[in-house]
């Protein structure tokens, strides 16, 4: 549920595919979506779970729109996110935030002041939400575990900091239910995911772990110094911004990487995503703005 990259600073190492444009486009030619590819129920699903499923309904919740089922989605959609590059080992979450920032048009702050807004250099998705929730942006949270995973003390990865960040993670958890922070206790599909980009309304921050996801596609992807001197986990975040069809390909911004524009399989963002120590952590951030955004609410 946390993070940890080197950023890119070699040109020679080894980078994903790029793509040819950064533009915000959608494919011209339109496809009625296949309902045994992604029932009308996916759409749905996004907008609420049972008490079961760990849901907080509250100021964030409902945040997910239905998109018409008889509506044809675009065979592709690429949002204009603007790269940023993480500054530290620690801070690629808070870069990612700041893309979304700016895709939003806020931008009256850098990635210092939400380092200073997080009071910590040990972020979690949840600190990631808090920092959304500030900016009175909506969004649904995803995660398979509520709170600190215990098991992941046993990862070189978390070994230093969990014990120190198991009670800070938990009350976090516990303010987001009270806040009435939209968490959804499951993981979010890849049908799900791709229906959201699809429909034009969502990007989304996605929790990976950085080892698969450069490994998956050795002859494109950058490695970064950590990587390649450790085989275990690696958590990582990356912007989910578009998604093509034809070639199942999610188009992310990696804040660790020099490259604006990449493309990944969903092969590989899934075997990423789900990777032991991520609990397939996703904020799925809605692009509808409102007044509010420009300046930090009042949350605590």
């Amino acid at each position: 549920m946390k993070y940890f990259c080197v950023a890119a600073t070699n040109e020679n190492k080894r980078k994903r595919k790029p793509i040819k444009s950064d533009k915000d486009i959608t494919s011209q030619t339109r496809i009625p979506w296949n309902s045994a590819r992604l029932s009308a129920s996916v759409v749905f699903s996004l907008k609420g779970h049972t008490e079961d499923e760990g849901v907080s309904n509250g100021e964030h919740s409902g945040m997910v729109e239905p998109y018409p089922c008889e509506q044809p989605l675009p065979c592709s959609h690429f949002v204009e996110v603007p790269h940023i590059n993480q500054q530290d080992s620690w801070d690629c979450g808070l870069a990612c935030v700041l893309m979304v920032f700016r895709t939003l048009g806020i931008d009256n702050c850098d990635i210092q002041t939400l380092a200073e807004l997080c009071h910590t250099n040990s972020i979690w998705t949840v600190d990631l939400a808090f920092l959304l929730r500030k900016f009175s942006i909506s969004f649904s949270y995803f995660t398979v575990t509520f709170g600190a995973n215990p098991n992941y003390s046993g990862e070189t990865f978390y070994k230093e900091q969990l014990p120190n960040d198991l009670e800070r993670v938990d009350n976090l958890f516990q303010k987001a239910l009270e806040a009435g922070i939209n968490i959804q206790r499951r993981s979010i599909s890849r049908e799900e995911i791709c229906f959201s980009i699809l429909s034009g309304k969502y990007i989304a921050i996605v929790l990976v772990d950085q080892y698969k996801l450069s490994r998956s596609s050795p002859d494109d992807v950058f490695v970064s110094d950590y990587c390649v001197s450790n085989s275990g986990y690696t958590g990582h975040y990356v912007v989910i911004c578009g998604y093509d069809t034809t070639a199942d390909e999610f188009e992310i911004r990696d804040p660790a990487c020099s490259r604006k524009n990449e493309r990944i399989s969903s092969t590989c963002l899934e075997e990423a995503r789900k990777s032991f120590g991520t609990d397939e952590d996703l904020l799925l951030i809605s692009l509808k703005k409102s007044g509010k955004q420009n300046r930090p609410g009042t949350h605590q």
